[in-house]
């Protein structure tokens, strides 16, 4: 039976269902759906920067190959999309921002409390600092041990993912991992981004399907 055939999804659905991998009102895909606000931007490394900024004692600005000598990390997600398809087992190589405070690069202020991700055609996206701060969210530069592709964020995007077994953190949904990701906002307050601007839900937990506000 091949491996991307109908009988052998239902099976693997059901299989993560039984694990307790699925969240409700969610189904497994084989695919990796396409989805995002506005065109695919151009990059152009000569212009482009990526900056931390802030409620943190120093404001960061890196070019693109000070950024690729900053430490990694390679993290395994099953991903949960608010349009109700679920993938799993995924790969995410890239920078992990609990990393740069472990090593000094990154300070915050002891009254930092969100992060904002800034990325191109305007779009944001708002994460409490705690969920920032976990392991299932990554500044990543590669899927799968290969470069992401344009339509899935290159050169960089944050990404959200539930890790299989981790309990303790708190899952949401993944349009929370903004695409093109150009900056970092740390904040003492929460600002909505462009999906909960449009009436998404502001936590968006997997678990307890907060799709909508």
């Amino acid at each position: 039976m091949a491996t991307n055939s109908p009988l052998n999804r239902k099976d693997q659905e059901d299989g993560m269902r039984r694990q307790g991998r699925l969240p409700p009102g969610q189904s497994l895909t084989q695919k990796f759906p396409v989805l995002h606000y506005g065109p695919i931007p151009v990059f152009e490394e000569s212009r482009w920067n990526f900056r931390l900024w802030g409620s943190i004692e120093k404001e960061i600005c890196l070019t693109w190959p000070e950024f690729q000598q900053l430490p990694r990390t390679v993290v395994d997600m099953d991903l949960h999309c608010v349009t109700r398809w679920s993938k799993f087992d995924t790969s995410w190589e890239g920078v992990s921002l609990r990393t740069l405070i472990d090593t000094g690069l990154l300070d915050l202020k002891p009254e930092t409390c969100f992060v904002i991700q800034h990325a191109e055609n305007d779009f944001s996206a708002n994460l409490p600092l705690e969920v920032a701060l976990a392991e299932n969210f990554l500044l990543a530069t590669h899927y799968n041990g290969q470069p992401l592709t344009p339509e899935h964020g290159f050169p960089l995007r944050g990404v959200v993912g539930a890790i299989p077994g981790r309990k303790d953190l708190k899952d949401v949904y993944f349009w929370k991992g903004a695409k093109w990701l150009r900056s970092l906002e740390f904040s003492t307050t929460d600002r909505k981004g462009f999906w909960e601007m449009a009436g998404y839900h502001n936590d968006a937990d997997i678990w307890k399907e907060e799709r909508i506000a």
